[in-house]
């Protein structure tokens, strides 16, 4: 027989709402009023008690976030706890039966507490709730420290990192894969466990972790744990950066990194902008160069900066490096075009060939030819530095050849013809140099304006061709990141008219011409922009004053750079800077005329260089001028933390002022002092901190030749450099109180060097 069929279920739902349980909730009402009242032992019939009709349950739903929580292993117990599903323990029933007639018999007489546990059975077993994984609080241990130390943190912290490791190990390698003990060491606890298990990781483990440090610091200081690291630092190192050529020896520097495959090294110093160095102090790049060929075959990139390079020092480089692919000569000197010719005929593979702010001799005519017909690789050509006009066919052969052509800055003579048919041939062209345009017919400028709009790619532009040609550069004003003016015949209205345009523009290098006007253009139309460049025009005009560098400070949220030079500035105007930018990290103010003061007031401008580095937590190069008493430079010793780079020139009191500066300042590595009261006591008081700058420049300064001799005999492994310009006199035969015009003290692990000039005394 089949089964019967189920009865419709529609209109069930209708009587629901109509159920009731009133009455249910009365009885038990009634109850309780008649237990207090004492009427409970008037008879009541069972009867009376009405039944819960039967309803439909439904299972109850639950809710998505603890159908997670139940999932989840890592998550805090819920506070109600589920039914266990073992059975109860058997309860001694007589006992509670007894109990609770002895509670009837009471109850007409006297009112008893509902919730008293008497007669409950005492041996229940009570449910052990689940502990969590993770504590929801974590209870630190008595006389815990809320604030720990650093070298708990960093303890902490390398604990974290080796349980995680060893996570990692077991899930990929199995258990027996991370080592309890270590074989032949007895491991007191856990620490010490974890530790050794670190130590016995390969060294491709931690090859690997130390490429995330690019930090030269931070790597210098992994180098320092142990031997095993400084190791493995020493073979992982990819990149050298020594800001003293004399800081160390080349033999020593290529001993110490053997795998080094990118070098920046520079020679000479310099005062801010202005180079106070006589040309033949030194920095010859030869003994390095040679260390580089027997010791780094693999050398892919070089930059050198203000260093004296030969010819012979770049065919060297061309001989040696079979994988050289980047070349940079940057304000550096004693090469030519020769040198240049074997770089371009035997480097197959080189990508940038970067010749900066150098006026190389020309005694290799179509040096650029040397490049093989079979040459693509060249993405950065910058030969702005050559004198004399390129012979153009050549160069345009090697841009066709080369597609992935990014940036071009061409020589200082450039034919118009010739530079719009280099443009057509290079349209992926990101950065690009024009120097000098000659020659050309009026309809040339039509095709100069097609060609720039022509370069979609376009995001760096420098610009020395003069006025005449510069509206041909509206087109592409709007796409520019980078601008650089220098050319001194362009004035403040066509500047104007240009940065106006320029709306994503984030760097900005122009003269002084550009007037406050033109900062007050570029102040409402580039909002991105992030630095800013001011120079003077020769001969000094220097129109600028405060009022262009506040609209500059108020209308461009982002700038985190300034150098700016002027005539007059004041203590408010300095302030507002402060105010509206705390983000500056670079402030260089360079006041034309010194010991110029608040040009309103007539007081120094203590007050508003102090507040620059108050409201700039984050400031890492300062440059100061005009008139300022030690007062500044107690506040910048206090509070400027970060301070990288210090220029002073014409300012201070007493030696009160540099004693400031070196016992605070922690981070500072380049101070440079021109013509300030600064003597030798705030040397020697604080002749530790030299030790870990690169460099102290002083000249015009009261130092004197005794005290100079004071500390080098306190601090040997400190190269004192007198300076005397006058003659090659010896020191053995000049008197202490002999003043000293320029002074170069720099840390050193060499010793003196063996290649100095007659008017360079090493003390």
């Amino acid at each position: 027989m089949g089964k019967t069929a189920k009865g419709s279920r529609k209109g069930k739902k209708a009587w629901r709402p109509d159920i009731t349980t009133n009455h249910i909730d009365d009885y038990f009402d009634e109850s309780i009023r008649d237990a207090f009242t004492g009427k409970a032992s008037e008879t009541k019939s069972t009867d009376k008690i009405p039944v819960k009709r039967k309803i439909e349950k439904h299972k109850k739903k639950v809710l998505h976030y603890d159908s997670l929580l139940q999932k989840n292993p890592f998550a805090v117990p819920s506070s109600s706890s589920k039914k266990s599903k073992r059975k109860k323990k058997q309860v001694n029933t007589q006992i509670i039966e007894t109990d609770k007639s002895s509670q009837v018999d009471d109850i007409t007489s006297t009112l008893t507490d509902i919730w008293n546990n008497e007669g409950q059975a005492t041996d229940m077993p009570k449910k052990k709730q689940k502990s969590s994984i993770i504590q929801a609080v974590e209870v630190e241990p008595l006389g815990c420290s809320f604030n720990p130390s650093f070298e708990a943190h960093q303890d902490s912290f390398s604990l974290a990192v080796v349980s995680e490791m060893q996570k990692i190990y077991r899930k990929e390698l199995g258990p027996q894969a991370v080592p309890k003990t270590v074989p032949g060491e007895a491991i007191a606890d856990e620490d010490d466990r974890a530790f050794a298990w670190v130590a016995t990781l390969p060294d491709e483990v931690w090859e690997h972790t130390f490429s995330f440090l690019p930090n030269n610091v931070d790597r210098h200081a992994v180098a320092l744990v142990c031997r095993s690291w400084y190791r493995i630092e020493r073979v992982s190192r990819r990149k050298i950066f020594v800001g003293n050529c004399y800081a160390v020896a080349p033999a020593e520097a290529v001993r110490r990194f053997p795998e080094v495959r990118v070098a920046t090294i520079k020679g000479k110093p310099h005062f801010a902008d202005f180079n106070l160095v006589p040309n033949d102090w030194g920095g010859a790049a030869g003994m390095w160069i040679q260390s580089m060929a027997l010791g780094w075959p693999l050398l892919e990139e070089l930059c050198l900066k203000r260093m004296v390079v030969s010819d012979d020092c770049l065919k060297l480089i061309a001989r040696s490096f079979k994988n050289f692919r980047v070349l940079s000569l940057a304000f550096c000197e004693g090469f030519s075009t020769a040198g240049l010719a074997a770089i371009a005929a035997n480097c197959r593979n080189l990508k940038a060939l970067d010749l900066h702010q150098y006026k190389v001799k020309e005694n290799c005519i179509n040096w650029i030819s040397h490049f093989p017909e079979s040459f693509t690789s060249l993405v950065t050509l910058n030969i702005a530095c050559l004198d004399g006009e390129m012979n153009a066919s050549i160069l345009e052969r090697l841009i066709s050849r080369c597609p992935n052509l990014k940036t071009l800055r061409l020589n200082h003579v450039t034919s118009l013809e010739k530079l719009v048919g280099l443009l057509h041939r290079a349209p992926q062209m990101v950065d690009l140099g024009i120097s000098i345009l000659i020659g050309g017919h009026p309809g040339l400028f039509s095709k100069l304006e097609s060609a720039f709009a022509h370069l979609k790619h376009l995001k760096n532009l420098s610009w020395k061709a003069g006025p005449l040609y510069l509206p041909a550069i509206y087109s592409i004003c709007e796409g520019l990141t980078t601008l650089q003016l220098f050319d001194s015949s362009i004035l403040a209205p066509e500047l104007s008219k240009v940065v106006s345009q320029c709306k994503n523009l984030q760097q900005l290098w122009v003269m002084d011409l550009i007037e406050d006007n033109g900062l007050i253009a570029v102040a409402s139309s580039c909002k991105l922009l992030r630095k800013l460049r001011i120079f003077p025009s020769d001969p000094p005009y220097c129109p600028l004053t405060e009022i262009g560098l506040i609209a500059v400070s108020s209308g461009c949220v982002m700038l985190e750079s300034i150098l700016y030079f002027c005539r007059k500035m004041t203590n408010s105007a300095l302030l507002t800077i402060a105010n509206n930018r705390p983000n500056l990290t670079c402030f260089r103010l360079c006041i034309i005329r010194p010991y110029t003061p608040d040009y309103i007031t007539q007081e120094p401008l203590d007050v508003g260089f102090g507040a620059i580095v108050e409201s700039c937590k984050d400031l890492r190069r300062l440059s100061l001028s005009g008139r300022l008493t030690d007062l500044v430079f107690k506040t910048i010793g206090a509070s400027a933390n970060r301070l990288e780079r210090l220029s002073v020139g014409f300012a201070g009191d007493c030696d009160a002022g540099l004693h400031y500066i070196l016992s605070g300042c922690r981070k500072l590595r380049i101070l440079e002092i021109r013509k300030c009261p600064f003597g030798i006591k705030a040397l020697l008081d604080n002749a530790d901190k030299l030790e870990t700058m690169r460099c102290l420049w002083m000249s015009s300064c009261s130092v004197t030749l005794g005290a100079c001799r004071l500390l080098a005999k306190k601090m040997p492994r400190l190269n004192v450099e007198v300076i005397d310009e006058n003659g090659g006199r010896s020191l053995d035969l000049m008197p202490d109180h002999f003043p000293v015009q320029k002074l170069y003290i720099y840390s050193t692990i060499a010793g003196p060097r063996s290649d100095a000039p007659p008017f360079v005394l090493t003390v």
